[in-house]
């Protein structure tokens, strides 16, 4: 099984998983955000072409995370496909790809910013949101939201100095109340964990995570943004 971490969140037990991806063991759900499938198509679309590989390394590895922790279910946090034109690029055996994961599992497709509700094309179910267990689950934070949510969007990023080298992962933000997801996708570039957007979806201090060697590693980050507003507020 790929590495895990046991993560407590809203009073559920989830599994970090080393490979950019969440399991909640108690619905068999594998949750993963920001695919960006086709993404190397898009590019290859505006003259800058890309191996065109992108897509079907995505979905290897979250075919091997099914199998790994025995999902039956998989929730997909927006943003699966790069552009609302995906569906007109989408080559066969990736489109064989996606009708045979939707037919193996519960796939639930919540809708992103840069693809809307176009998952259903390949079967499945497609949601703006999803709330189970008084969990909320969607693409991107809500400032109004007061319940517990779990999201995407901004591609987060641990980067640290190391021994003089400086190293850089993709994490997961989060505190007490929200947890946004690292970028999935191949291809997904992604956001300094600190950065002023991504601490301004925190109301006050938070941790950028990560499961390293079998264990989770948890690394606070200095909320700057919410200083600002407060002294602003002054």
């Amino acid at each position: 099984m790929t590495a895990a971490a046991t993560f407590a969140f809203a009073g559920q037990q989830f599994q970090m998983l080393a490979d950019r991806a969440l399991f909640w063991p108690r619905h068999g759900a594998l949750i993963v955000a920001d695919l960006h499938l086709e993404k190397a198509s898009w590019y290859a679309a505006h003259g800058q072409p890309l191996p065109p590989y992108d897509s079907h390394d995505t979905l290897d590895r979250l075919a091997a995370l099914v199998t790994a922790t025995g999902a039956g279910a998989i929730w997909c946090l927006g943003d699966s496909f790069h552009d609302r034109d995906a569906a007109s690029r989408i080559v066969p055996a990736v489109a064989e790809r996606l009708h045979g994961q939707a037919a193996a599992t519960k796939l639930v497709w919540i809708a992103g910013n840069h693809d809307g509700l176009t998952g259903g094309a390949w079967g499945g179910e497609v949601a703006d949101e999803l709330v189970v267990d008084g969990i909320v689950f969607r693409h991107q934070t809500l400032a109004a939201e007061t319940r517990p949510e779990v999201s995407g969007h901004f591609h987060p990023k641990l980067r640290l100095n190391l021994r003089g080298r400086l190293v850089s992962r993709p994490c997961f933000a989060g505190d007490r109340q929200r947890l946004i997801l690292p970028a999935f996708g191949s291809l997904t570039g992604g956001l300094a964990c600190e950065d002023p957007v991504i601490a301004g979806n925190f109301s006050g201090s938070y941790r950028a995570m990560l499961v390293a060697r079998g264990r989770l590693l948890s690394v606070p980050c200095a909320n700057d943004a919410t200083a600002s507003r407060i002294a602003a507020a002054r």
